[in-house]
């Protein structure tokens, strides 16, 4: 008979003793408000690009009262380059809710959590799970993907059906005891061996009892999204210089891309742009400079942006009777922008 293999949770917590992150920001100090902010900024984003975020984060907003009480200009601004800009305004909603709601101390209760604008299940569970070692499984990018290969567990993660199987067998896994230290060493094992593009299984502790491993499916687990269309869209963003007030942005609904935060007016072409630009502020036979193409990639569709920039010769405050429209200066304004916008100021100032 062969050696009976022990629990998968003891081997894992055993690897990330000798081999898991002990180190992170987010670990020192460790709070609810600490762990929430890092879990926030880690969806979608590599920990080497948060975490000189979240310590210039901690730097301005060290706990939930002076994140509620800053401005939404002000919480985007430390989020610019981040993305997914949703994420920073649902923070400042949440601690909002957290102050007036819970007289500033973190709700304890998982639904109590989950109601909070911005946090999902496995968010929930993971801030309560390693800042008051509650018993909760997790199921983030990086679990999905242990789990899924270890199981054998194909169709796309994101789907209902699929990631339904993932959350029974996270469930399954999550121990009684040491659920902190077992939330973090799955996390680790996702980011550090069982990686996206190249698994180390010779040194991965569950290697023995795992289906891709066994089969050498490895590249085909987790399955892919499937793939759609990628279209292409043009636009003018358009770039009004004033020597005494700055540059005139646009404040974005929140709703949609970049919501929240500052960029240049947009128009479908750059006969459009002008055309506007006489008409707002009554400048006519101006010259315009027309900037090198800017490409962003979003996951739906890539952005073609062709700047154009005018001189305001005679400045006028008509178009600034709406509160949507911002006088940026370079430097000294501390509000979001969006991440083109940051690539197009740097031409600027060249």
């Amino acid at each position: 008979m062969g050696i009976k293999q022990k629990p998968f949770a003891d081997r894992v917590l055993e690897w990330a003793q000798h081999s898991g992150r002990q180190h992170l920001p987010w670990q020192k100090h460790r709070s609810a408000y600490r762990v929430w902010i890092s879990e926030v900024m880690l969806q979608q984003t590599q920990v080497d690009t948060v975490i000189p975020y979240f310590e210039k984060f901690m730097q301005s907003f060290p706990d939930v009262a002076s994140l509620a009480s800053a401005t939404q200009d002000y919480v985007l601004h430390h989020w610019s380059g981040l993305g997914y800009y949703a994420r920073a305004r649902n923070l400042h909603k949440a601690a909002q809710v957290i102050v007036d709601e819970y007289g500033g101390d973190f709700p304890l209760e998982i639904e109590q959590v989950m109601a909070l604008p911005g946090i999902g299940r496995s968010t929930a569970g993971a801030i309560l799970s390693l800042s008051f070692n509650q018993h909760h499984a997790i199921l983030d990018g990086n679990v999905k993907r242990v789990l899924a290969r270890h199981t054998g567990t194909y169709g796309w993660p994101g789907h209902g059906h699929t990631e339904k199987i993932l959350w029974q067998y996270a469930e399954q896994r999550t121990p009684k005891k040491d659920n902190a230290a077992y939330t973090q060493a799955m996390m680790d094992l996702g980011a550090l061996l069982c990686t996206r593009s190249q698994a180390d299984c010779e040194r991965c502790p569950v290697q023995q009892d795992c289906f891709a491993y066994q089969t050498q499916e490895q590249s085909n687990l987790p399955t892919k999204k499937p793939k759609k269309d990628h279209p292409e869209k043009e636009v003018v963003m358009l770039v009004i210089k004033s020597a005494e007030q700055g540059l005139l942005m646009q404040r974005r609904p929140n709703s949609g891309i970049w919501g929240g935060l500052l960029s240049f007016p947009e128009f479908e072409s750059t006969l459009s742009a002008i055309e506007w630009f006489q008409t707002q502020f009554c400048q006519n036979g101006a010259d315009y400079y027309e900037h090198g193409q800017i490409k962003h990639v979003f996951s739906h569709y890539s952005l073609n942006i062709q700047p154009i920039s005018l001189q305001l010769e005679n400045p006028s405050h008509r178009v600034m009777e709406h509160e949507e429209w911002v006088w940026y200066k370079v430097h000294q304004t501390q509000a979001g922008v969006a991440a083109p916008v940051t690539k197009l100021l740097k031409q600027l100032c060249e």
